[in-house]
């Protein structure tokens, strides 16, 4: 009779008795990891303090300057903004109301060809408005208009024909 109840709390008990084998191999396999020999547990523990040393350099970047580097990213890929016109439009009023830090860090991280976006201005008013090359160099530098700096509107008059 104490067989079958034996036998009965098994089939019962199913998942206890895996519980039970798996707690057994895991101590084993810890035993037999814990055979390592010193110098190897030495080097992954300094391999963890170096990553997490590196990780700790890299500070966190506030949402808003993420935000602000979106942002940035977008004025000077669909619009073909200056730099100076990308940070203006930044910190406007009326345009995304960053703080100055903000846009300062975005316009040091936005990935953007403010050359290739000089060219493609220059086009656009050459095409919409006819403009002579001087016209367009002036219109591409003026502080009133897209704010590019000369060397980049140098490249722009350079390729205009391309």
């Amino acid at each position: 009779m104490s067989k079958d109840k034996t036998g009965n709390w098994f089939k019962r008990h199913k998942i206890l008795s895996g519980v039970g084998v798996l707690i057994v191999i895991g101590v084993i396999a810890s035993a037999a990891g814990g055979s390592k020999s010193s110098d190897s547990m030495t080097n992954s523990s300094s391999t963890a303090d170096t990553s997490s040393k590196t990780e700790t350099k890299q500070p966190d970047v506030p949402a808003e300057y993420k935000s602000a580097l979106n942002q940035a990213g977008s004025y000077a890929k669909t619009m073909h903004m200056s730099k100076q016109g990308v940070y203006d439009q930044l910190v406007s009023e009326y345009g995304g109301k960053f703080t100055a830090p903000a846009a300062q860090y975005a316009i040091d991280n936005v990935k953007a060809d403010w050359n290739a976006n000089a060219l493609a201005k220059a086009k656009d008013y050459q095409k919409q408005q006819s403009l002579s090359p001087s016209a367009i160099h002036d219109q591409l530098t003026s502080a009133a208009g897209e704010k590019f700096t000369a060397a980049e509107a140098d490249y722009a008059i350079q390729h205009l024909t391309d």
